[in-house]
């Protein structure tokens, strides 16, 4: 499976960005896939996550009410919905695959990322 993101940039303090993430290969269906974050210093977090039927998500505390993942089985992508942007969401996004994509250590697949910057 390859990932690659798109839809990164930079925003002002309020302002909203779609992120999306188109895979390869037949095997997408069979994935959970994420977006995880990862800001100059820190370690990579986990932002969301979906199951493969779509049927469930998770979000982290600090997103919630703000972002929405979805998936689009057909399109073999994902989505991430980013609103009320603050500062603190700056960071490379990476989008991610794998059997429990909660944590790093379930990754299977990694995108490159996509750098969103949130700047007046």
């Amino acid at each position: 499976v390859q990932l690659v993101e798109s839809g990164g940039g930079l925003v002002q303090p309020g302002g909203s960005l779609r992120l999306s993430c188109a895979a390869s290969g037949r095997t997408f269906g069979g994935y959970d896939m994420g977006w995880f974050r990862q800001a100059p210093g820190k370690e990579r977090e986990t932002v969301a996550a979906i199951s493969r039927s779509g049927s469930r998500t998770y979000y982290t505390d600090s997103v919630k009410g703000r972002f929405t993942i979805s998936r689009d089985i057909v399109e073999n992508t994902i989505y991430l919905q980013m609103n009320s942007l603050k500062p603190e969401d700056t960071a490379v996004y990476y989008c991610a695959a794998g059997f429990a994509v909660l944590t790093t250590t379930g990754v299977n697949y990694w995108g490159k990322g996509t750098l969103v910057t949130v700047s007046s």
